[in-house]
């Protein structure tokens, strides 16, 4: 399973919204959807969320050990 909590920590940090992170980072709204499910997106994706936010892909997903 996948944590996404510390992409939504940044967008609060950095004020931003979902909406504002579709156009920064060039994704779908699906994608975002699927990240507030914790549910698995491709890795394009999260690089490109990324490049736009200016962090690592450990600031942004989590991987859940159950």
């Amino acid at each position: 399973m996948l944590n996404y909590n510390g992409l939504w920590k940044l967008l609060i940090d950095r004020g931003l919204k979902r909406t504002q992170l579709i156009s920064l980072a060039g994704v779908t709204s699906n994608t975002i959807a699927k990240l507030g499910k914790g549910q698995y997106v491709p890795l394009e994706s999260l690089v490109k969320i990324c490049v736009a936010l200016n962090c690592e892909l450990g600031d942004v997903v989590e991987i859940v050990r159950t």
